[in-house]
């Protein structure tokens, strides 16, 4: 979270988001977020969230086009988290703030569990199940006919605002890197089998899984259009990443056995994976890198990081650096 502004969001904006959807303020329990505030409450003995998003991150169309596909997914069948429409039959409420505004949506809870570290580490089974979700959201996604409209990879805020976040000796090195991959991925293909409007962040903290191995899909917060092998990439960043260079064996093993995986999931039903998706995994791979880095120095304080932090940091500035990925040297 922006420092700025988690100071601009106060008390009152979560009390008026919370009548704006039939709570009592009181009933709010905060959670957390990394982009956005984010609460939950219970109302007729069903749990749900309640999400406030600052005006500088997203817009009302943005929104809306979030809350239009998260609809459309859910009623072709995928497991998504509901949005709740507000006592207005809104689906998202303007909050009016001093500097910033905050929009306030809500939605249903995800049921089951989150899987996380070390569990979905060498987790075949997650795996296939990631790629079943993740092939059947492009399936449907290319099928999707929005009548709002959604932002394009190249307006990602992290990329945008790198400059604002990043401390100046690693200025020049990130933005030199974003530049070659934006040539790079500029001659890729922009068709509707492999460009199209993605989740933009799965990953072990947006999903939950019930007890029969059923993923539900949440936090949309970050759909772009882009090409879908990002979508995967993405996926595989934070399965590798915890994996530091004296540490390349398990990495690649990790590797492989997701790929493997995935792909059988992915493919279920005769879906076929994006044309030339094993050979795209790395432009993407460095593209998250980057996004990670900037969000990091966004959100935290690293003057004194831990040790794992610290190595991480090096690691990654040292593959940035170099233009190479996590997976450059398999």
């Amino acid at each position: 979270m922006d420092p700025k502004i988690k100071l601009m969001f106060l008390d009152e904006h979560a009390a008026e988001g919370a009548e704006r959807f039939g709570i009592s303020p009181k009933d709010l329990t905060f959670i957390g977020g990394f982009q956005n505030f984010i609460y939950s409450y219970n109302r007729d003995e069903s749990k749900y969230i309640l999400r406030f998003t600052p005006s500088t991150l997203r817009t009302s169309e943005g929104l809306a086009a979030e809350i239009e596909w998260i609809r459309y997914l859910s009623d072709n069948g995928l497991s998504v988290s509901d949005p709740v429409v507000s006592v207005n039959g809104k689906d998202f409420e303007h909050i009016e703030g001093n500097v910033v505004d905050f929009y306030a949506t809500s939605f249903n809870y995800a049921p089951g569990r989150k899987i996380g570290y070390p569990e979905c580490l060498g987790n075949s089974i997650l795996y296939e199940q990631c790629g079943r979700i993740t092939g059947r959201l492009h399936e449907l996604t290319k099928l999707h006919k929005p009548v709002s409209t959604r932002h394009t990879w190249e307006f990602n805020d992290y990329l945008l605002r790198a400059k604002d976040y990043l401390p100046a000796e690693l200025q020049p090195i990130i933005i030199h890197a974003l530049d070659e991959l934006k040539a790079n991925l500029a001659g890729l293909p922009v068709t509707s089998d492999h460009f199209g409007l993605i989740h933009g962040d799965i990953n072990v903290g947006n999903f939950t899984v019930n007890e029969s191995g059923q993923i539900t899909l949440f936090d949309f917060d970050e759909c772009q259009y882009s090409w879908y092998v990002e979508d995967i990439a993405i996926q595989l960043y934070y399965l590798l990443y915890v994996f530091g260079e004296d540490s390349k064996s398990e990495r690649k093993a990790q590797y492989e056995l997701f790929i493997k995986h995935f792909e059988l999931g992915y493919t279920e039903d005769g879906r076929q994976m994006p044309d030339g998706w094993k050979n795209q995994m790395k432009l993407f791979l460095k593209l998250r890198e980057i996004i990670v880095v900037v969000g990091m120095y966004r959100s935290w304080d690293l003057t004194q990081p831990d040790d794992w932090t610290h190595d991480f940091l090096q690691d990654s500035r040292m593959r940035i650096t170099k233009g190479i990925s996590l997976i450059d040297e398999f």
